[in-house]
């Protein structure tokens, strides 16, 4: 599971990405709403958790342009205590919940948790589409209840396909999601990965097929 952390406090940023990480979720992060913006957009978060109050965009700002956009990821706002007007805004605008400063590490990680159940990216701690199991903590896999014994990438290109099954994840969704924005790595290593992935799954009876979409990407589909 991949989350998206905006905020404009360094400390408090670190912080909040080491929460998160420490609890076995990919974490990007960035410090302007603007910078947050654009990385929101490109539709490749499980969850988003911002501040209300940011440099350039607002958190409330970033909101509205994704929903305006139709970008329904999950959002998540930080708030200040005293700040019922932003906590009405946020909502409004289409945030999914709040979390009051100074929060507590449990509750930030349980409405987190929440929210992901509700989109039906979790459930119980485990991802499954049929007899495939995953453990996200553990990033293990399972067919049937064998382990499939995937790499780190391997694992991760597979659960990006298992949050989107039946639907198409171009190349680039697949390359900025797992080798990050960053990367100095061109993203003809996605379909490396997808071939390493494809023989994995190859030798095990009615496991799902990842199908190319010719020009366009890879959907996970039952075979």
């Amino acid at each position: 599971m991949k989350v998206l952390v905006v905020e404009d406090n360094v400390a408090l940023l670190q912080a909040i990405v080491a929460i998160f990480r420490e609890a076995a979720y990919q974490v990007d992060e960035a410090d302007h709403g603007d910078d947050g913006c654009f990385r929101a957009e490109q539709g490749i978060y499980d969850l988003i958790v911002l501040d209300v109050m940011l440099p350039g965009l607002s958190g409330i700002d970033v909101i509205r342009r994704l929903r305006a956009r139709g970008i329904r990821t999950p959002a998540l706002l930080l708030t200040a205590r005293d700040s019922v007007e932003d906590r009405v805004a946020g909502l409004d605008a289409g945030a999914d919940d709040y979390v009051v400063k100074p929060f507590a590490v449990p509750e930030l990680l349980a409405r987190a948790r929440a929210l992901l159940r509700r989109q039906g990216g979790l459930v119980e701690g485990e991802l499954a589409f049929d007899r495939l199991t995953l453990k996200p903590k553990l990033l293990e896999a399972f067919w049937c209840g064998e382990p499939l014994r995937l790499t780190a990438k391997e694992y991760d290109v597979l659960e990006y396909l298992l949050l989107n099954k039946g639907q198409i994840v171009t190349r680039d969704m697949l390359f900025d999601r797992i080798w990050g924005f960053d990367s100095d790595t061109g993203n003809g290593i996605v379909d490396l990965y997808i071939h390493y992935l494809r023989k994995k799954l190859a030798p095990y009876d009615g496991a799902p097929a990842v199908q190319t979409v010719r020009g366009i990407g890879y959907m996970l589909k039952l075979a």
